[in-house]
C-alpha cells in the first residue's frame, strides 16, 4: 500500500482531481453572480397569444365604403418573456390595413393586416393573415320613413289610424351596392303589451333589402319620434226605467224618472249597432213612498266599456186605498165593435151625484195587441213567451188619455235571471205620468232554453 501511494502516478490522479473540483465551483459562483447582476447572456424565449386586438382601415373615408374588415384579430408574440409582457400589458402596437392608394379599384380584394410600433426584438404573427374585403363608392340618398307597429295587440274594439313620423325623410349613407338594394325603410314601434291608448315613442330606423334584410348602412337621423292615435267607437243611448216586481197593497206607482238619462257606450262598430237603449229593471216591490235610489247599469257583455256605472233613478207614488185600487172599473156595456175600433176605445164613466165637485171625470182607454219585450236575456239563451201581446187599459182624465198613444206604452219582461225551464213572470209596465193602467193578467209564461253551440 505505501508503495502505491508513494507512486508518481497516484500524485498525478490526486492533482487532476482536484484541479477539477476546483474549476467546477469557480464557474458555477460566476454563473450565479451574473444571473443575480442580470447578465445572464441566453435570455429565456416565450410565446403570448393577445386576443381581440382592434383593426384600423386607412382608406378614403369620403368618398369610398370598405366592408368585409374585422374589427378584431388575435396577435401572437414570440420573445424574450420580459418584452412580451410588457407588450401585452401597454398595447402599444397597432394592427391595420392600408387602403389608402388613391389608385385603388372598386371591387372585392384580398389585403394582408400589418402590424405597427411593436418592439423589433418580438416576433408577430396574426390571425387570420388576411381579409377579404369589399371596395364601393360612397353613396347618400334621402328616403322616406314608414312607421309599423303589431296591430294583433290592440285590444278588442280599439282602432288605431296611420302613424305619423317625424321627420318624415332620413339620408342613408353606404356603399353603392347597398343603396340599390334599398327596397324599406322602417321604424318599427315597439309595444309589449295590449294596445289601449295613443302611443308617441322614439323608434329606430332600418334599412332592409326586399327579402326583410337588413342592410349594413349609416342613417342620419337614427331614430324618428312615431305617433299612433288608437280611440274606440262610441255610441250614446238612452236609459229606459224598467219596472219589475209588484207595487205593496195601498201603494200606486206613478212615475219612473232617471237621471242622466243617457250613457255612451264604447266598442267595436258591430257591436254597437246592435244596441239602441239600455234598460235598467227597477224593482217596485218593497218601495213604501217617494224614493230616491242609485242602481247598477248592466254593461252588456259586447261593450268592452261604458261613460258610467250607476245612475239615479226617482220614484214617485201616491198612497191608494186597497179596495179603490182592486176595485174594477165601470164600463158600459156597447154593442160588439168592429177589431179596428176595439183596438182604441174611450168609455166615459158617468160620475155620480155626489161627486160632482171632483175637478174631472175618470175615464178608461183600453189598447189591444200591445207587444210585450223580454230584456236582460243571455245570449246563450232563448226566451219564448206564451203570448207576446197583450191588452192594457188606462184609467184618467179625458184629455190626457187622447194624447196617448200605442208607442207611449211599454210593457216588459225581466229573463235575466230565470235558468232553463218555463217560468210566471211579472210583467212591467210604463205608462205617461198621470194615469193609472189595469191588465188582464200581470203575469206571463216564459220559457227558457239553451241555445245550440255553434259548430
Amino acid at each position: 500500500m505505501d508503495k502505491f501511494t508513494n507512486s508518481a502516478w497516484f500524485m498525478r490522479i490526486v492533482a487532476f482531481a482536484l484541479a477539477a473540483l476546483l474549476f467546477i465551483s469557480i464557474n458555477f459562483e460566476m454563473e450565479s453572480d451574473k444571473k443575480s447582476l442580470g447578465l445572464s447572456t441566453a435570455p429565456e424565449i416565450s410565446t403570448e397569444t393577445i386576443e381581440n386586438v382592434p383593426v384600423e382601415v386607412y382608406y378614403d373615408r369620403e368618398n369610398l365604403v370598405v366592408s368585409g374588415v374585422p374589427e378584431t384579430v388575435d396577435v401572437t408574440l414570440k420573445g424574450a418573456k420580459s418584452l412580451l409582457i410588457n407588450a401585452k400589458n401597454q398595447r402599444d402596437f397597432k394592427v391595420y390595413v392600408d387602403l389608402s392608394d388613391p389608385a385603388i379599384s372598386m371591387g372585392d380584394r384580398t389585403v394582408t393586416f400589418k402590424i405597427s410600433e411593436l418592439n423589433e426584438k418580438l416576433v408577430a404573427t396574426i390571425d387570420p393573415e388576411y381579409a377579404e374585403v369589399n371596395v364601393q363608392e360612397r353613396v347618400t340618398k334621402e328616403f322616406s320613413v314608414e312607421a309599423e307597429y303589431n296591430s294583433s295587440l290592440l285590444e278588442e274594439g280599439y282602432t288605431a289610424g296611420q302613424p305619423t313620423v317625424s321627420p318624415k325623410t332620413v339620408k342613408i349613407t353606404g356603399a353603392k351596392d347597398a343603396i340599390e338594394q334599398i327596397s324599406y325603410v322602417k321604424a318599427n314601434l315597439e309595444i309589449s303589451k295590449g294596445l289601449n291608448e295613443t302611443v308617441n315613442s322614439k323608434a329606430t330606423v332600418k334599412a332592409l333589402d326586399r327579402d326583410l334584410n337588413k342592410l349594413d348602412v349609416t342613417i342620419e337621423p337614427s331614430s324618428v319620434a312615431v305617433s299612433l292615435n288608437v280611440s274606440i267607437p262610441s255610441k250614446t243611448v238612452s236609459i229606459e226605467p224598467k219596472q219589475t216586481g209588484k207595487a205593496k197593497d195601498g201603494i200606486r206607482i206613478t212615475s219612473i224618472s232617471v237621471d242622466p238619462k243617457e250613457v255612451t257606450l264604447f266598442g267595436s262598430e258591430t257591436s254597437l249597432e246592435k244596441i239602441d237603449e239600455i234598460n235598467l229593471p227597477v224593482n217596485i216591490s218593497k218601495i213604501d213612498g217617494d224614493t230616491e235610489l242609485e242602481l247598477d247599469l248592466n254593461k252588456p257583455e259586447s261593450v268592452q266599456k261604458m261613460s258610467l256605472g250607476k245612475a239615479q233613478v226617482k220614484i214617485r207614488t201616491e198612497k191608494v186605498d186597497v179596495d179603490e185600487e182592486n176595485a174594477e172599473p165601470v164600463v158600459e156595456e156597447e154593442e160588439p165593435e168592429t177589431e179596428q175600433k176595439q183596438e182604441e176605445q174611450v168609455v166615459e164613466e158617468k160620475p155620480e151625484p155626489e161627486e160632482e165637485d171632483e175637478a174631472a171625470a175618470i175615464e178608461s182607454k183600453t189598447f189591444n195587441n200591445i207587444q210585450i219585450v223580454p230584456v236582460g236575456m243571455r245570449d246563450d239563451q232563448d226566451a219564448e213567451l206564451e203570448s207576446d201581446v197583450t191588452s192594457i187599459t188606462l184609467l184618467g182624465e179625458a184629455d190626457d188619455l187622447k194624447k196617448i198613444t200605442k208607442d207611449d206604452i211599454n210593457l216588459t219582461v225581466d229573463v235575466s235571471n230565470l235558468d232553463e225551464g218555463t217560468h210566471d213572470v211579472d210583467l212591467a209596465v210604463t205608462v205617461p205620468e198621470g194615469v193609472e193602467w189595469e191588465l188582464d193578467s200581470k203575469t206571463v209564461s216564459v220559457t227558457i232554453t239553451q241555445k245550440d253551440e255553434e259548430t
